[in-house]
């Protein structure tokens, strides 16, 4: 889901999230259906060597900083990222964006292990099955994204649907299938759909099938719904909503957790996110699922609207955390990619 713009003074915060919200309906409006895949974009990359701001501190809990982008690229269609999967641990991408593009990149690191910039990024946008671009945004707001052996599985809110397509950039094709995501339909909030959609552990309870979250469809006792909805033990189950946040995506990590990245937004405070461990165990047909919280960072912090996360395996076994952000196609917000290490216990 997108949020409103914001800036580090709280008093324009109001005046901001009205001119972040035009920005991106105009956006979203001016695409126009039938248009050619697009070529190549340069992001061109800052990098971010500090993630509280004004402080060299790197460790925060259990997670390290390591490195950070800002990126921005010279094409109008670049932005709104919701959600990415590395298909090469900590290198190239594939991810989409909620205005219906999918989009295909390279993270570079330096010598140091640390994010340098960005390479091959293109976008294309997502087509139906005649071939055609979509006319209406909200028939291809996509927010979640999983990735196994060559078929991604996006998530769509508003048009609540999870579909499988196969992956081959710059000739993405329509849908191949669209699968059952268990949750009833009148539970789904038009603009809280699934945010999350992750493959479990492939030698864990759900045998490595697929898992989806909502952002904030919430059940009567106020818990967000959830289902797992492929493997030997599917169902629906919720996640406990703690405080006031929202989740915008999880992937699963080595031991079987779930770890879900979550964000919280208000005019007075502004923007917040925080990441959140969900137990394996919990993760289970009927229950509500629970788990501390590893990581929280308000506006102190080099943040944005967090919606993007993935957990990969350095070539020297680290446990790696990386997030990127959604910009909503605002001047006033921020394209951001950041990488942590989680020290397991």
């Amino acid at each position: 889901m997108s949020q409103p713009g914001f800036l580090r003074h709280r008093g324009w915060l109001a005046g901001i999230a009205a001119l972040s919200m035009i920005s991106v309906l105009v956006l979203a409006n001016s695409r126009d259906a039938g248009s050619a895949p697009l070529d190549q974009i340069t992001v061109s990359a800052r990098p971010i060597t500090q993630f509280r701001i004004g402080r060299d501190q790197k460790q925060f809990g259990p997670l390290e900083f390591v490195g950070g982008l800002e990126m921005t690229a010279n094409s109008r269609h670049f932005g709104a990222l919701s959600a990415f999967r590395f298909t090469s641990p900590g290198s190239d991408f594939v991810g989409v964006a909620d205005t219906g593009f999918w989009f295909f990149g390279t993270v570079v690191h330096d010598a140091d292990q640390r994010p340098a910039g960005i390479e091959n990024f293109r976008m294309e946008q997502m087509v139906d099955a005649t071939g055609q671009t979509f006319a209406r945004k909200w028939e291809v707001d996509a927010e979640g994204l999983a990735v196994k052996d060559g078929i991604a599985t996006v998530g769509f809110e508003r048009n609540h649907r999870v579909a499988q397509f196969d992956i081959e950039s710059g000739t993405m094709g329509a849908a191949l299938r669209n699968l059952d995501f268990l949750v009833p339909a009148n539970e789904l909030r038009q603009n809280r759909g699934f945010e999350t959609v992750t493959h479990a552990h492939p030698h864990g309870q759900h045998e490595g099938g697929l898992v989806v979250v909502s952002e904030k469809s919430l059940d009567k006792q106020g818990n967000i719904f959830a289902a797992i909805i492929e493997g030997p033990n599917k169902g629906v189950f919720t996640v406990k909503r703690n405080g006031n946040f929202d989740i915008t995506d999880g992937a699963f990590l080595p031991n079987g957790d779930l770890l879900l990245l979550e964000r919280s937004f208000n005019m007075a405070e502004g923007v917040r996110m925080r990441l959140r461990r969900i137990y394996g165990e919990s993760v289970a047909k009927g229950t509500v699922a629970d788990g501390p919280v590893l990581l929280e960072a308000d506006m102190g912090f080099q943040i944005d609207n967090m919606e993007a996360m993935d957990v990969w395996a350095r070539a020297d076994g680290a446990v790696m955390v990386s997030l990127m952000s959604d910009d909503n196609h605002s001047i006033l917000q921020r394209n951001l990619y950041l990488e942590f290490i989680l020290h397991e216990d």
